[in-house]
């Protein structure tokens, strides 16, 4: 229970960004991302003809496979370490690179015909982190001023 005549150290601008508290809705979004995301790792890594619709994989799409779980696998580590330590503009610098990759996928999966593939899943993935990161950064992403370094810091 809160005491409304104490103000909370989220409101307190002494109080470094990095101390205060992730909306939980925030983390939730970021736990789920970095599952996704780790999941995508171990299939590729697994059974990478999953990725090809039960196609045979060669030894070429083997190696982007191999590209995928490294890439996949490093995302998904660093997105739960920054929101563990609290890393919240680094954190939020992950999530939007995280949405571009993301976006790239989506483009893609546009141009090859597959839309119904993970399409809608991915769109709302990346929705959600873009709106988690915006929250984190406490501005919508595309103000430069978020970004650049305060001069407190």
């Amino acid at each position: 229970m809160t005491n409304p005549g104490v103000p909370s150290p989220a409101g307190d601008l002494k109080t470094p960004q990095s101390v205060a508290r992730f909306p939980l809705w925030v983390s939730i979004v970021v736990i789920l991302g970095a599952l996704l995301t780790l999941t995508s790792a171990v299939i590729s890594k697994v059974d990478p003809t999953l990725l090809a619709n039960g196609n045979p994989i060669t030894a070429s799409a083997r190696i982007y496979a191999d590209y995928m779980f490294a890439r996949d696998l490093a995302l998904a580590v660093m997105l739960l370490l920054l929101l563990v330590v609290r890393a919240r503009r680094m954190l939020a610098g992950f999530m939007v690179l995280t949405v571009l990759i993301q976006g790239v996928d989506i483009v893609d999966d546009l141009f090859r015909g597959a839309f119904l593939l993970f399409l809608p899943v991915v769109f709302v993935f990346a929705i959600a982190f873009l709106l988690a990161a915006g929250r984190l950064f406490g501005r919508a992403i595309w103000h430069v001023d978020v970004w650049r370094e305060s001069e407190e810091s």
